[in-house]
């Protein structure tokens, strides 16, 4: 069930265009918090856009965030992870002790401390959530390689005269991509979480980009008027949320099939 609402996330956010059947930002102040009809199936907002066209993109918008953030804190992650466990030292420590200092924070608090004073452009956003995230892949890459690194078929590699090069891209990185990949399909609905927490705030998305915490930050505001858009944002929120956490789970499970049996 979890692949089934993941791919229905993804299509409905890959061709969010042709699925939208209005421009998300197309105003129509005469209809403004109306209820569902035959022209509006969810509604309007309070500036009468259309409800369904705005949570089709805020798919995309939060697809597009997620992903990014996942994707590059993955590979900063798994880089300082490796680079940590080949090069002992100096080098070590100090990868360690930036690991260290942002783990210290949760990763929201750091997220808004950071938005709040470089700005919340989409790219910046991503830029800033990936890196709270980056000690979190880094520590388990870390403890891969270096279990990996003492593995028979490693050292046989060694006495054969296999170059470091050679071992890290045709033995390391392959062993290593199996948990880290598990840990980015877990971490996906954080990364929609603190992406949606920080919009609601207003620290995130600026309008008119539709983003599900914006989305129900608008809601919110209006919740006296009308119910239903608070409860759309959050109804696609928990969605998404409960999509991505039953796939993770899934994928850990087919990847490790003992963690399943394994109490939490």
């Amino acid at each position: 069930m979890g692949l089934a609402l993941v791919a229905a996330i993804l299509f409905i956010a890959i061709f969010a265009p042709f699925l939208a059947p209005y421009d998300p930002n197309k105003l129509d102040v005469i209809n403004r918090l109306a209820g569902p009809s035959a022209e509006h199936w969810l509604g309007t907002d309070q500036l009468g856009r259309d409800l369904l066209s705005r949570h089709i993109y805020g798919t995309q918008v939060a697809m597009t965030v997620a992903l990014s953030v996942i994707a590059l804190a993955l590979l900063i992650g798994m880089a300082l992870g490796i680079l940590s466990a080949y090069v002992p030292g100096p080098v070590e420590r100090l990868i360690l002790i930036a690991f260290d200092s942002f783990s210290s924070f949760p990763s929201v608090i750091l997220a808004m401390a950071a938005v709040a004073v470089l700005g919340s452009s989409m790219p910046m956003l991503i830029i800033v959530i990936a890196t709270s995230l980056v000690p979190h892949f880094g520590r388990v890459a870390r403890a891969q390689v270096l279990s990996v690194m003492n593995e028979p078929f490693v050292e046989a590699e060694r006495v054969f005269g296999a170059s470091q090069l050679r071992i890290l891209v045709f033995h390391i990185v392959p062993n290593i991509l199996a948990p880290l990949i598990v840990i980015a399909s877990l971490d996906i609905p954080i990364v929609i979480a603190i992406e949606a927490s920080l919009s609601f705030l207003g620290l995130g998305l600026r309008p008119p980009l539709a983003s599900w915490g914006g989305l129900l930050q608008d809601g919110y505001q209006n919740m006296s008027k009308a119910l239903l858009p608070v409860l759309i944002s959050s109804a696609a929120l928990a969605i998404a949320t409960l999509a991505f956490t039953m796939f993770g789970e899934a994928l850990r499970n087919a990847i490790d099939p003992r963690s399943a049996r394994r109490p939490d």
